[in-house]
């Protein structure tokens, strides 16, 4: 095998373990692990001699050991896996998951502070350390963060309750069961009397702390702050331009740099003019680097540091690199649209599925559909370009990272391997993120930082470009569905079959995102239905894009279900219905399945709100687009007209979510509103083209975003059901693209089956 095949297969497994951390269900035994301490050990953990109440609460899977607490030596409190804390200085909860905008800083404190029944003006949030001993699994993906914290944080707040009336019942010579609590206040009606949480902080802390898992919660109609709009606890910083991202970085005599890698995955350095950009005005240094053999943490490349970004970026400019791609990738998109053509035509290589007599039901249909669907590769495009600050303390053999990062404690984990650090050497400071999306899943950034950083004198700040980013991304597969159905005399569907075309690195599976199961594939649930799929070969990355595979699938498989509603002549709605059936979990004994009655719940409320089955001009339509993903069901009316047979106007779109309790309705929305925006970007123009294993497209003057007038109006309405609450940062995305381009095919006749729509010579306007 090649270097570069080798590196390639490190790198999937390293993809393949972030996949296993972020994807990890709730239902799979997250739980909330609170330690038996005795008297004397929880007086010192509570930090009594402090003054205050410290709950010492972790997050840490099902059967774990209880790994002994930290302790502060010579502090007068000490401060072990303190979610939340109360004292004379008030009430303080920590965010202890990573921030990239999806407001889980603020919406993780405030399940707490329910459960507390705190003032949410009195709570103080803070981004907590990062540590697993302490915490448990910090990070951001998969639309997990609520979902995995949800019990744990509610008991939480409510232990705290509990030991607080406790407190308070007790300094009054009264019973427990007659105090109640509010706005952070213990009250005894009878007497009048209240006192403040903080107040009765050292009495509390001197209480047993009663069994979590037997502390009553409140039932979701007492809640008083969930479901609440709250702003988020950071907004005042960011739009007044505080230092809290990655990028804002500065620390006393920093330098900066920046990493040069070769624009086709897998080439290495063979030569590069490095004395003359040492030489030039501003650069201390420039060096090759070989890189460690995992394409996920440190790829081959040149880095060059100086005092500043513009002595960096022009020696940058200047730097001329001969590069040996012998073993370097050669992806041609070109070559692999024609050869997916091709293959269309053609049983697949591998049968997932194959239930009923398909080819007898395909035969004896009244009316066959046939289509093929298409989707390019796409990139991240985060607001915020990769950047990581390092420094190294080669006296102390310790380095510290201020890192945006969504996997913080691999980000640790990955360093400490590079640099053959125990992984107690390594200070990883979370910090905000311009944006996620799955891209900063993987820490290559960070690696390249903490190498530079050892061949550095003092801290170092890494600053990609928007070029890097766009040339060495984890990208959004693209693919290829070969669709075929089948209709009785009835108009209702009695055939499906799926050819899908995805892509491989490794020559066995799939690329991430590009891995679709049989109970994905709605057809699944028609009676005979085929599920086939070719895998072509691929070496350029391919990573987590925000609802991985979903984003695009349902583009295909919502389109065709369209496609089959339309050739019978019935409404799609009722059609849509037909196929879901009664209502059922699809998977028995797992509630995180799709239940057919949620999913029809959702679409009859899009429905209603987006008034489907009205008249509306000629040249408007309403288009809806159903998905389930990430344990939440979505469906979603978009509202679009169409001019001149190619120009697209979206007017508004209606979304319908069924996740549970909402926690923060300001964030709930905002999730919403974003996923529907990222949707339509990506479906309007975005695509990645590669020739020679390098992305042609380099910026956004070639990769388009939406601009504000393209931006349609969004209305959410959410079913408050009372099962766990599944995530929301991604979920939403998927319905957006069907949902528009059936209402495209409504409005005009003309059907869309390629992403972006600009390939069929569409624009949205």
């Amino acid at each position: 095998m090649s270097a570069a095949g080798s590196a390639r297969r490190r790198g999937e497994a390293s993809l393949q373990a972030i996949a296993h951390e972020v994807l990890t269900r709730p239902e799979a035994g997250l739980r909330l692990a609170v330690s038996r301490l005795d008297r004397r050990r929880f007086l010192q953990l509570t930090g009594l001699a402090g003054g205050g109440l410290m709950l010492a609460f972790s997050l840490r899977p099902a059967g774990a050991a209880t790994a002994p607490a930290r302790e502060t030596v010579g502090a007068e409190t000490l401060a072990p896996s303190a979610y939340l804390r109360i004292s004379t200085e008030g009430i303080v909860i920590h965010a202890t998951q990573p921030e990239c905008g999806q407001g889980v800083k603020t919406a993780m404190p405030m399940i707490i502070a329910e459960e507390l029944d705190a003032a949410w003006s009195e709570v103080e949030v803070r981004q907590s350390w990062i540590s697993e001993t302490d915490f448990g699994r910090q990070f951001a993906g998969g639309s997990t963060g609520i979902p995995r914290v949800w019990l744990p944080m509610r008991r939480a707040g409510a232990v705290a309750r509990v030991m607080l009336v406790a407190a308070a019942a007790e300094h009054w010579g009264v019973a427990a069961e007659d105090c109640t609590t509010a706005d952070s206040h213990v009250l005894h009606a009878s007497s009048g009397r209240r006192v403040a949480y903080v107040a009765l902080a050292d009495a509390a802390a001197r209480l047993p702390v009663p069994d979590a898992e037997r502390v009553a919660l409140k039932p979701r109609e007492a809640f008083r702050l969930l479901g609440t709009r709250v702003t988020g606890v950071d907004n005042t910083a960011l739009v007044t331009g505080q230092p809290l991202f990655g990028s804002d970085q500065q620390l006393p005599g920093m330098r900066h740099a920046a990493y040069v890698k070769c624009p086709a995955i897998g080439g290495r350095v063979r030569s590069a003019n490095l004395d003359v950009i040492r030489a030039l005005p501003g650069i201390d240094s420039a060096f090759v680097l070989e890189g460690n053999g995992d394409l996920t943490e440190l790829k081959p490349g040149i880095a060059i540091v100086g005092r500043d970004t513009w002595a960096v970026m022009q020696a940058r400019e200047a730097l001329e690199v001969e590069w040996d791609e012998t073993s370097a990738a050669r992806d041609d998109w070109a070559e692999t649209l024609a050869e997916a053509r091709r293959l269309t035509d053609s049983q697949g290589a591998e049968r997932l599925a194959d239930q009923g007599d398909l080819d007898a039901a395909l035969a004896g249909a009244t009316t066959t559909v046939e289509a093929i669907y298409s989707y390019a590769f796409v990139a991240h495009a985060q607001l915020e370009p990769q950047t990581c600050t390092a420094w190294y303390h080669a006296d102390e053999g310790r380095i510290e990272l201020w890192a945006p990062t969504q996997t913080p404690q691999r980000a640790v984990s990955n360093v400490a391997g590079l640099l053959d650090l125990d992984e107690s050497a390594i200070t990883l400071h979370q910090l905000r993120m311009g944006g996620g999306f799955g891209r900063r899943l993987v820490n290559d950034p960070v690696c390249e930082a903490a190498a530079i950083a050892r061949r550095i004198d003092g801290p170092v700040k890494l600053q990609w470009t928007r070029e890097d980013d766009m040339h060495h991304d984890y990208l959004r597969a693209g693919g290829f569905h070969a669709l075929k159905g089948g209709l009785d005399a009835e108009g209702r569907a009695v055939a499906w079959q799926n050819h899908f075309i995805t892509f491989t690195a490794d020559g066995r599976n799939p690329v991430f995102g590009g891995n679709l199961r049989p109970n994905e594939d709605l057809g699944h649930l028609i009676a005979n239905f085929r599920l086939e799929r070719t895998q072509l070969p691929w070496a350029s990355p391919c990573g987590f894009w925000r609802a991985p595979g979903a984003s695009v699938f349902a583009f295909a498989l919502q389109g065709f279900l369209h496609e089959l509603s339309t050739a019978a002549g019935r409404d799609h709605l009722e059609f849509l219905l037909e196929i879901l059936g009664e209502p059922r979990w699809l998977e028995p004994d797992n509630t995180w399945a799709l239940h057919t009655g949620r999913a029809a719940d959702v679409l009859k409320l899009a429905a209603e709100q987006a008034g489907w089955g009205r008249s509306l001009p000629e040249g408007r339509a309403l288009g809806l687009a159903f998905y389930f993903s990430h344990a939440a069901h979505v469906a979603q009316v978009a509202e679009v007209s169409v001019e001149d047979g190619q120009r697209i106007r979206v007017h508004e779109v209606t979304v319908a979510c069924d996740v549970g309790p909402i926690v923060n309705l300001s964030g709930a929305e905002n999730q919403s509103e974003g996923s529907v925006i990222d949707g339509l970007s990506a479906m309007a123009g975005q695509k990645l083209t590669h020739e020679r294993g390098r992305v042609r497209e380099s910026n956004f003057d070639r990769y388009p975003l939406l601009r504000l007038p393209q931006a349609p109006r969004v209305s959410t309405h959410f079913i408050q059901s009372d099962w766990s609450p599944s995530g929301l940062g991604e979920p939403v995305l998927p319905p957006v693209a069907p949902a528009v381009c059936n209402a495209v095919y409504t409005a005009c006749g003309r059907r869309i089956r390629q992403l972006p729509i600009s390939e069929q010579g569409f624009r949205l306007i």
